[in-house]
């Protein structure tokens, strides 16, 4: 298979975390309230669960939780109490539920410190071809 890069700041590019994200929503089922896509700069989006707390993803830090202060759709989401959940900046969406219970109990590689995998700023990293399998998946 050929690899295709996206655009930056297309359509297409916007909208490509949302097939990775939607398959993470798929999985946590009726704990999600509701969902949706951020803004760009960096690329977010934000998942209200049924307990108040809120799950926000970004193409920078990954997945963090936090009760959910503001935020709604095309917007950033402001988050108190915030854990990041670790495994890196993509990880596979059947490891998040299990690092969201981490996250919740404050052990495995959840931290309260925010990791930093790549900036936004680097539209051509490679990072883009990671989340087109995402994309595929879901297409398929």
């Amino acid at each position: 298979m050929a690899v295709r890069h996206v655009e930056p700041y297309s359509q297409e590019w916007v909208r490509q975390p949302f097939s990775y994200v939607r398959q993470v929503v798929d999985l946590l089922g009726d704990e999600v309230a509701d969902w949706w896509e951020g803004p760009c700069d960096p690329r977010d989006a934000t998942l209200r669960l049924r307990d108040g707390s809120a799950l926000v993803w970004d193409e920078e830090s990954g997945w963090r939780l936090g009760a959910f202060v503001s935020g709604g759709h095309g917007l950033h989401t402001e988050l108190a109490g915030v854990r990041y959940l670790g495994h890196g900046l993509l990880p596979r969406p059947e490891r998040v539920p299990g690092a969201l219970a981490d996250a919740r109990a404050g052990v495995g590689a959840s931290s309260a410190w925010r990791p930093c995998y790549r900036s936004h700023r680097n539209c051509r990293d490679g990072f883009d071809v990671a989340l087109s399998y995402y994309c595929a998946v879901l297409n398929a």
